[in-house]
């Protein structure tokens, strides 16, 4: 969430960040809303300060034996006035929580300023996409042919945008989630495990909630909704939490299955396991104090990168644009891998620095170690990696001509086989 104040007081410098941010709300009814309410607080400062010198009053009339029903009788036209404006601006606050509950994050100056993907920037490549001696099949076929991929199975049992992984296929992915925790837990991270259900606070601390609504699943009758993502319950452990300055920064990790309706991304991606309505993600948090956040971005980055790097697998590191960030983002750098099949680079992972704008949300603070008072922490998040992602990349990049798949070194001990 954005402070309102800072609106108010960079209006039009909002208004310009905000440009390719898809803001869904007007910024100055925001501006007005705020306006507003400090008005009314004012008012109801000044009458509750009329209200005590009148009550006081009618202390000394008491004493006096003289008759108070006049100053009464006024206290009376105060107290409801002041019950009035309460009301009032118990209505102009919820609005404008509401309001600011949809605002986007203010992207960080050196972000990209357009639209969509075309105004990404490519920072940085790591390995040679594979020449390969023979026509490589899409993983699909890679899945269908070696029978660990079971999309008859899958369809059968929950319908399209799910997978039965099968055997050794079941056993990579397996290996991986548990690659992603080893790797990370060596890095710092402290490994979380945590629920797959989650309450609408939590949602509406990470910015799920209100905005993407209609990209969640629900339990009916419940205010309970499958995972989104691991950020939300790895984040939200830290909601409504201070903490001392000396325990920051905090790094954690977690692994959960994620459950997205998909709603924006019909004909997207049909065939595969690309784009699912359940997946696997081990996700990385950072909380830490404002001024690192952006060191610890770069860190978080890196982090993600050299799983890739251990697996061999070519990718390259992409600074988002402000349009194509995510909601809570300031910053988001996408680490994309080459999938042959495709002939192109695709996200495996998005990192983002969120600065205050989930802590306000949350509300997790820290405070200063010399002055004692309390500020939001910055938040930063990033996938360590998505799972089913990568078992594209494991299959596409290491199949064989004979229709084999070599299982990259570093799973083999997890594993417990060298080929599929």
């Amino acid at each position: 969430m954005i402070d309102a104040k800072f609106i108010v007081n960079n209006l039009e410098y909002v208004k310009e960040k905000l440009k390719y941010r898809n803001c869904i709300v007007s910024l100055d009814r925001i501006a007005s809303l705020y306006e507003e309410r400090r008005k009314i607080v004012f008012e109801v400062d000044n009458l509750r300060a009329e209200q005590k010198s009148l009550s006081k009053q009618i202390g000394f009339v008491k004493l006096k034996g003289g008759d108070d029903s006049e100053i009464r009788s006024k206290v009376a036209e105060v107290s409801k006035t002041i019950e009035e404006k309460e009301k009032k601006l118990e209505e102009v606050e919820l609005e404008l929580n509401d309001l600011l509950l949809l605002v986007p994050n203010i992207p960080l100056d050196d972000v990209p300023q357009a639209e969509d993907e075309k105004g990404n920037e490519v920072v940085e490549y790591w390995g040679e996409p594979r020449k390969f001696d023979f026509e490589p099949l899409p993983h699909w076929e890679i899945g269908t042919k070696l029978d660990i991929m079971d999309f008859e199975a899958s369809s059968k049992v929950a319908g399209s945008g799910f997978i039965v992984m099968k055997g050794k296929g079941a056993k990579l992915e397996r290996s991986l989630i548990n690659f992603f925790l080893d790797h990370n837990t060596l890095l710092g991270y402290k490994e979380l495990l945590i629920p797959f259900l989650i309450k609408s606070d939590s949602l509406i601390g990470t910015g799920q909630l209100p905005k993407f609504k209609d990209d969640l699943y629900k339990v009916e009758g419940e205010d309970l909704y499958l995972n989104p993502t691991a950020e939300v319950p790895l984040v939200n452990t830290f909601r409504d939490m201070v903490f001392n300055e000396n325990e920051l920064p905090i790094y954690v990790t977690g692994y959960a299955p994620s459950f997205r309706k998909e709603a924006g991304s019909y004909g997207k991606d049909t065939r595969g396991i690309l784009r699912q309505h359940q997946f696997n993600k081990v996700e990385l948090i950072k909380i830490t104090k404002p001024e690192d956040s952006e060191k610890e971005h770069l860190a978080m980055v890196r982090d993600a990168s050299d799983i890739l790097k251990l697996l061999g697998l070519p990718h390259r590191i992409v600074k988002l644009s402000a349009g194509d960030m995510g909601f809570a983002a300031a910053k988001c750098y996408d680490i994309e891998v080459w999938l042959p099949s495709y002939g192109t680079y695709r996200e495996i992972s998005s990192v983002s620095n969120c600065l205050d704008f989930q802590a306000r949300r949350a509300n997790i603070k820290f405070r200063d170690s010399q002055t004692k008072k309390l500020d939001y922490v910055h938040t930063l998040n990033g996938s360590g990696l998505a799972v089913g992602r990568t078992v594209i990349a494991v299959l596409e990049n290491y199949q064989q001509k004979d229709g084999s798949v070599v299982i990259p070194e570093v799973l083999r001990d997890y594993a417990k086989f060298d080929k599929i």
